[in-house]
């Protein structure tokens, strides 16, 4: 048998249960003659009889009301199903998944997510911690979060976080016996605990500016890490000179624990927005975590 026309089988399935051709019509709003053909043409594909006409009356053969109790609770489910997803068009409800990297879900995306997740308890939310750039339309994300210098033109940006910066630290007592570095070509000779791109699989070099000059040194050092906590973690211990967000290091340079040099030359960068493929209708979960994330003094 050839694939199933399954516009034959609904409507016949309307003319078994009504038991008449005029009142499937009508029901259903097409011509009787539209339901006569669907039928005969079902029959012929099937090489059986399905229904028993007279003229007062339409009843299932045996094959008709096999098929019909087969069809009947099936269409049931579906209609159940779409019904149930057109739901979401008015209450937020769904998972919702986004990929971004450890700063942006530890420094913007779950500080401001977390306080609304109890109002909407049909929300699901799938973060997914990648410091990798992620084809979100190919790996089945809804979203992505990224910085703002390096989004691609093709996506809507929504800004979700303030401008920041990345930072060199070191302890005090790393800086007794190093002389503390001025200008950033001279960090060559310091000992610097690397980053890893997850992206490229290459070590990042450390990225300055002042006055309009750009500068990127190739640092050394003795150890390398692909997250930010262990860079600083690294450099509390006394491994060297890393070169992190600030907000991770704040508290240690206000109380001491850590020294800030450089800081001419570490301008503020776009911060961070949440990125999707289009301007399409969003299902209202996507609507009440991007609202949430909104930069509001952006």
């Amino acid at each position: 048998m050839a694939r199933a026309n399954f516009n034959e089988l609904l409507l016949f399935l309307a003319v078994a249960e009504e038991r008449s051709f005029t009142k499937a019509a009508a029901k259903l709003g097409v011509a009787q003659s539209t339901l006569s053909y669907a039928v005969k043409e079902l029959e012929a594909r099937m090489g059986l009889r399905l229904l028993t006409r007279t003229t007062r009356s339409v009843a299932t053969t045996e094959a008709g009301e096999r098929l019909r109790l087969s069809l009947a609770p099936r269409i049931s489910e579906i209609e159940a199903d779409i019904e149930a997803l057109m739901a979401y068009r008015d209450k937020p409800a769904g998972t919702v998944k986004i990929t971004l990297s450890n700063h942006a879900m530890e420094s913007v995306v779950w500080p401001k997510l977390a306080p609304i997740l109890g109002d909407y308890p049909d929300i699901k939310l799938e973060l997914s911690v990648d410091n990798a750039f992620r084809d979100i339309v190919k790996d089945g994300f809804d979203a992505g979060v990224r910085l703002g210098e390096s989004l691609e033109k093709d996506m809507v940006a929504v800004r979700i976080g303030p401008d920041w910066r990345l930072v060199v630290v070191g302890t005090p007592d790393y800086f007794e016996t190093h002389l503390a570095p001025l200008t950033p070509q001279e960090l060559v000779r310091h000992n610097c605990i690397n980053r890893r791109l997850d992206r490229v699989g290459g070590l990042y070099g450390w990225e300055f500016e002042k006055n309009d000059e750009e500068v990127r040194v190739r640092v050394e050092g003795q150890l390398t890490f692909n997250t930010d906590r262990e860079m600083v973690e690294a450099a509390l211990l006394g491994y060297g000179l890393a070169f992190v967000p600030e907000s991770y290091v704040a508290r240690h340079v206000a109380e001491g624990r850590l020294k800030l040099v450089l800081d001419d030359w570490t301008p503020k960068f776009a911060g961070y927005y949440l990125y999707y493929p289009s301007r399409r209708q969003n299902l209202p979960a996507f609507s009440v975590v991007a609202d949430a994330l909104r930069e509001k003094s952006a």
